[in-house]
């Protein structure tokens, strides 16, 4: 069974804490992004050791190495934009389909040591870019093709949440259970 599409408009995360995962975006200060990025990837380690790395703990629930992968790419993306916005005067960010990009890369075949490097190295640029806004640029704007409105600082929160609720979504997850060999 395939995942079905997220469709939901997350975008609320950047104002109201999320009832799931109990990320608040109040708390966060825009210079506090890169540390508790770079915090939220420590807790990726260790995610991808197990044998059962990539089974689904029920059809419609990614794998870890999915969420993993989806994670790995959302840094790409997240640190793509916010270069833009800090290059460009209210850019446009291009589409990103989140649901056709698992399905295209086959998220669920890829090699787990390979995605943990890979999601390492993305959350460190990220992080890197983050680090590199001065103070008069956390409020330079972007939008999405939608016409939602960041700022820097909105857009980084956004990001934030985003990593942080898919480490809760596999850590609240059951595991399936694999049998002895």
């Amino acid at each position: 069974m395939s995942i079905e599409p997220d469709t939901k408009n997350w975008t609320w995360v950047v104002e109201r804490p999320c009832r799931d995962c109990g990320f608040d975006p109040h708390t966060v200060q825009p210079g506090q992004l890169a540390d508790l990025l770079r915090e939220n990837t420590r807790g990726w380690y260790g995610k991808l050791a197990d044998a059962d790395y990539a089974v689904r703990p029920a059809p419609h629930v990614w794998s870890r190495l999915e969420y993993a992968c989806h994670v790995r790419d959302v840094h790409r993306m997240f640190a793509q934009r916010v270069r833009l916005m800090l290059q460009e005067d209210d850019p446009v960010f291009d589409n990103w389909d989140q649901d056709a990009t698992a399905v295209e890369e086959v998220y669920g075949e890829q090699d787990p040591a390979t995605v943990g490097t890979e999601l390492v190295e993305r959350a460190a640029e990220a992080v890197a870019v983050y680090a590199s806004v001065e103070d008069d640029q956390w409020e330079r704007a972007g939008r999405r093709s939608n016409g939602s409105e960041f700022t820097v600082a909105s857009i980084g929160r956004y990001h934030l949440h985003d990593v942080v609720h898919h480490l809760w979504d596999v850590d609240i997850t059951p595991s399936p259970a694999v049998p002895d060999a």
